[in-house]
């Protein structure tokens, strides 16, 4: 039987909530189950304003609109990430600056950044990969000295600190998604945190079509209208149904996921000389949501030869991103940049399946049974 590299899981609880929220008559956006995921998130992590979105690109693009964005603008951020960071400021007119990655993990190298700020830098968006928290210390003394804007791409750090911390409550935005590979799930989905006082209000016209509509239901005025730009962001209370049967058990969720990330520390981590193969790094300063497992191989050959053995040997790995510098498109739009740690991740790591329902022990034996032979 082979491992797939995802499988959505579900509590059990998701089709009752769909059914309960369309027999309160109310299935458009921002219904019963809307407010009850806005307020497990700011209870629980203490976000001072939540709101969910039909995708984190939807969050990343309403991010790019309250700062500020204009034809021009720079904004620094990864070279190695997924195409969403950069499109939804590019879609402002914005030339994305990308930096290259840190040696011992696929996050941005925060000791690079400031010799990328010019007179036109307007953001920085930092991307927690794997849902490992990048140095936000570094980066929020950054955006301090130069006045700049920080937007925290948490798409895959839900549950994941820094310092404490939790990730997407630093930076003065935070974007995350809900797409079916992340650890809580609706189908898609995603959701913008808005730490800033000063977004708060306007976050919510952007949010609804550039109109004053929930302060109208809020009864804080006569009638709504067309006060700013925005597009329909927020998604069907359906899907935040689906997502809140997930919130529910988002601790046994993340519980089942790190003891399968453990193990599969524990059984490769007596394989990897044997494979040449390197671990993910955890910083000091981080916790690990277990969103990710993933190896570096030693270039994009041995890679591919991984990949195609543990295909043979029923397992179902992918490779991940592709430098956006590189990229047909990011390299015509973005700041001339070389970015070489960038692009030896994206021709040497393996993501490993990992789900809610993954069987340790299939993945155990199908490990142990793992050799690297061209």
């Amino acid at each position: 039987m082979k491992i797939p590299f995802n499988q959505p899981y579900t509590t059990g609880k998701e089709l009752e909530y769909i059914q309960d929220a369309i027999k309160r008559g109310h299935i458009s956006g921002n219904g019963y189950y809307t407010k009850r995921c806005h307020e497990f998130f700011q209870e629980r992590y203490g976000f001072r304003k939540c709101l969910l979105t039909t995708s984190c690109t939807d969050a990343l693009e309403m991010a790019a609109i309250l700062i500020g964005i204009k034809p021009g603008d720079e904004v620094i951020m990864p070279s190695y990430t997924f195409v969403s960071t950069a499109n939804a400021f590019v879609l402002r007119g914005a030339i994305p600056v990308f930096c290259d990655s840190r040696k011992d993990h696929p996050g941005i190298d925060e000791d690079l950044i400031e010799e990328l700020i010019t007179s036109k830098t307007k953001a920085i968006v930092p991307v927690h990969y794997a849902g490992v928290a990048c140095d936000m210390d570094k980066i929020m003394a950054l955006a301090d000295k130069y006045g700049l804007f920080v937007v925290e791409d948490a798409a895959q750090a839900i549950d994941s600190f820094y310092k404490g911390r939790p990730l997407g409550s630093i930076g003065h935005l935070g974007c995350f998604s809900f797409h079916e590979t992340k650890n809580i799930s609706s189908g898609e989905g995603g959701m913008l945190v808005v730490n800033d006082e000063r977004f708060i209000a306007r976050s919510e016209i952007i949010w609804e079509k550039g109109t004053n509509r929930q302060a109208f239901f809020r009864g804080e005025i006569d009638k709504y209208g067309w006060v700013d730009i925005g597009s329909s962001y927020l998604p069907s209370d359906l899907i935040a149904a689906f997502l809140w049967a997930q919130l529910e058990c988002l601790d046994d969720i993340q519980n089942k996921r790190k003891l399968i990330w453990d193990n599969y520390f524990d059984v490769l981590s007596q394989k990897a000389d044997e494979l040449s193969v390197r671990l993910p790094v955890i910083p000091d300063y981080a916790t690990n949501n277990a969103h990710m497992f993933y190896l570096l191989a030693k270039d994009e050959e041995h890679r591919d030869t991984l990949i195609r053995n543990s295909k043979n040997n029923g397992i179902l790995p992918v490779f991940h991103y592709q430098s956006l510098h590189s990229s047909k498109y990011g390299s015509e739009v973005c700041v001339e940049c070389d970015c070489p740690i960038a692009d030896f991740y994206t021709s040497t790591l393996i993501r490993m399946p990992l789900f809610v329902n993954l069987n340790i022990e299939n993945i155990q034996s199908a490990l142990l049974g793992l050799t690297y032979e061209a």
